[in-house]
């Protein structure tokens, strides 16, 4: 058809219909992404006029800020430059500039240039960024870690929000986009490193077609600035090769390890490392041939130092006949202190059970001068009412990471004992137990992405506030209107201390149903199962009392922790009323702080947490009109079901308990609306895994 002036019009105006078409369409495709939570706290306003970005660095990773802050930055340009500076750390980056004028990032590596366009962005969206500034931001850790516990058959041990993101059977050929953005969300917080396997490994990871598909997710994450380790199998050479053994001594092991490591830097040059779960819960180890945890880890760290590799070696080991578990990790370890080579840090679980919603900081922190310790945090609720419930967790990390361990008198707190300040080790890291899956909004309730996101801004910064940080992350996730950021800050400040309350207040831990960790059930005896995998060994309930005693006339595990910590834990009346069932075993009649009795106090904190819940849900009803429907009502189902599920807890604890305390419920009170001898048939049809 030949064109004409007269078509002109048509022509323009069709161009102008599908510009419309195209924007409203792109307009859908964003509240689609806000309606059903898969952005996460992502910027996603898209700047109609790309903003003017400088740079002379020639990169994937800096092509990506450069992407980020075209498509997102509203103020004038900004320059990216690349800087030999001592002073800054690899990952570090300093901003300064106008916001009307110019704004310059410099940084030493092209990934702190893409920290930092992250960083301006996010002080852009939740309005922290004054018209002029200077800032400086250094990670405190320089290893900050994803352990993600997903099986290659796709379930996740612990796993709440569907199956797992890596599909094992389509790579290599076909990757996922969520691979991508799964990279960005964590490279957004500074998150640089992602276990993808299970700790309780599958010998098969270390095989070549599993190492092919690990190589491709390694090259989507790498300009992101993210490497990926692997869970290895401690019996693997015996598995996979038929080795006599996997004697950590033994030569022919040593050349199959060498071998492999060979093999993974030849496809990843730039692989981690290995996480390793050796003799604890049935997992092989060097133990199982007379060797030490120290003889495991060096045979790895030796193979991976040629590549500049790293073994994290975790000291979540226990044996039930001991005569408290609290105790083992620090028995096992603390004596192999400088035993360990460069390269090897021990992974340390927060508390020194088992991710309990409250426990005091593991001992083995501040105890072991000679070798890096990294914390280990639980993203996913294995033992808060998994993607059901509403719990902020940044204020229990930040109890974790401000205790005084007083190993270098007062003020040697867990961060500054793990972060290089007051022992200087080569390695700092800090890993967090993932809480991803493959439901559209990531973790499976809304607010659990917030546990994700503050996990990676206290691994930079562990001095950030619980506060700021659910501040950040509400006006990047629904909107920055203080009428709805304001009650939403509260209801997240203070819902751990209500789970605590509706669960297991005053120290009591470990009270949950057999296997699954769903729900109470204080009164579990499984014949021939572990003591120390039932409730009954940790609460001790008696006539007398009620508490396990770690005190110096019961398991003494109080001698573990510096003075004067071990003698406030070990007196009755200086123990921190949240720990006192953690380090006694205490009378029902026992005068609390209150003026309360034992028995009643619990009572009155089981009633709290569950009044507290219920006002969650009053308080986000009045909310709905700045969320998204999809959202709101999703959050509204989950508050409904933890409102159940706090009361099930009361009434399941406090009728238990009370067949041994004999005493009544205070009048003042909520009734229980259940039988004890219905809630003891309760029997939950729930897997170990997903």
């Amino acid at each position: 058809m030949t064109k004409t002036a007269g078509s002109l019009p048509w022509m323009v105006l069709n161009e102008k219909m599908r510009k419309f078409f195209v924007l409203i369409s792109l307009i859908g495709i964003l509240n689609l992404y806000a309606e059903d939570g898969s952005r996460l706290w992502l910027p996603d306003s898209y700047q109609e006029q790309p903003a003017v970005i400088q740079t002379k660095v020639k990169s994937e990773t800096v092509s990506i800020a450069v992407k980020e802050l075209e498509s997102y930055w509203k103020g004038a340009s900004v320059k990216l430059l690349k800087i030999k500076d001592k002073t800054l750390a690899c990952d570090g980056f300093r901003i300064e500039g106008d916001y009307d004028s110019q704004v310059t990032i410099r940084a030493a590596s092209d990934i702190g240039l893409l920290y930092g366009a992250y960083h301006l962005l996010r002080l852009q969206e939740t309005e922290n960024l004054s018209q002029s500034f200077k800032i400086q931001e250094q990670p405190a850790y320089a290893l900050r870690l994803l352990n993600h516990w997903d099986n290659l058959d796709g379930t996740i041990e612990r796993g709440y929000a569907g199956y797992s993101l890596w599909k094992w059977k389509e790579l290599p050929e076909t990757i996922s986009p969520r691979y991508e953005q799964y990279a960005r969300a964590n490279a957004s917080i500074g998150i640089n490193g992602t276990v993808l396997n299970n700790v309780n490994a599958s010998p098969d990871i270390l095989k070549t077609e599993y190492l092919q598909k690990v190589r491709v997710i390694a090259d989507v994450f790498r300009p992101y600035g993210i490497k990926v380790y692997l869970s290895v199998n401690m019996a693997s050479p015996k598995v996979l090769d038929d080795l006599a053994d996997a004697d950590p001594w033994n030569p022919a092991v040593i050349r199959w390890w060498k071998n492999k490591a060979q093999e993974i830097y030849r496809l990843i040059p730039d692989f981690g490392g290995f996480l390793v779960k050796a003799n604890s819960e049935g997992q092989p180890g060097p133990q199982d041939y007379g060797r030490t945890h120290a003889d495991g880890a060096n045979l790895l760290a030796d193979v991976l130092k040629p590549y500049g590799g790293i073994v994290m070696w975790r000291a979540f080991v226990y044996n039930p006949d001991q005569d408290d578990r609290a105790k083992q990790a620090y028995r096992e370890f603390v004596h192999l202190d400088g035993q360990f080579r460069d390269n090897v840090i021990l992974q340390v679980k927060n508390g020194p059970v088992d991710f309990q919603p409250r426990e005091p900081f593991n001992p083995l922190f501040g105890n072991m001068s000679q070798t890096p310790l990294m914390p280990e945090l639980q993203i996913t609720q294995e033992y808060l009412g998994f993607s059901n419930h509403l719990v902020f967790l940044a204020p229990q990390w930040k109890e974790f990471f401000d205790s005084d361990t007083y190993c270098q008198g007062e003020g040697s707190t867990v961060a500054q004992v793990t972060n290089g300040s007051i022992f200087p080790h080569r390695l700092t890291a800090i890993a967090g137990v993932a809480n991803t899956g493959e439901d559209i909004n990531w973790c499976g309730h809304p607010f659990a992405q917030a546990n994700w996101y503050a996990f990676g801004r206290l691994a930079w910064d562990p001095g950030l506030s619980s506060d700021r940080i659910a501040d950040e992350w509400l006006k990047q996730t629904f909107t920055k209107e203080e009428a709805f950021v304001a009650p939403a800050r509260s209801i997240m400040l203070q819902s751990w201390e209500t789970a605590v309350s509706y669960m297991m207040p005053l120290g009591l831990h470990h009270q949950f149903a057999w296997g699954h960790h769903y729900g109470p059930e204080p009164w579990c005896d499984v014949p021939g199962a572990r003591p120390d995998w039932l409730p009954k060994y940790y609460h001790q309930a008696d006539e007398e009392g009620i508490g396990f005693d770690r005190s110096s006339s019961g398991s003494n595990a109080v001698a573990q922790y510096f003075s004067p910590l071990k003698e406030q834990f070990n007196s009755l009346e200086s123990c921190p009323e949240k720990y006192l069932l953690w380090f006694h075993h205490v009378p029902w009649n026992y005068p609390m702080k209150s003026g309360r009795t034992l028995w009643d106090e619990m009572c009155y904190h089981y009633d709290a947490g569950v009044q507290q819940v219920r006002e969650f849900q009053k308080q986000w009803d009045k909310l709905e009109k700045y969320v998204d429907p999809e959202r709101f009502r999703l959050v509204q189902s989950k508050l409904r079901i933890q409102a159940k599920d706090a009361v099930w807890w009361k009434d399941a604890c406090l009728l238990y308990f009370q067949t041994f305390s004999n005493q009544v419920i205070p009048h003042e009170i909520e009734r229980p609306v259940h039988e004890l001898d219905d809630l003891m048939k309760i029997k939950l049809d729930m897997k170990h895994h997903n």
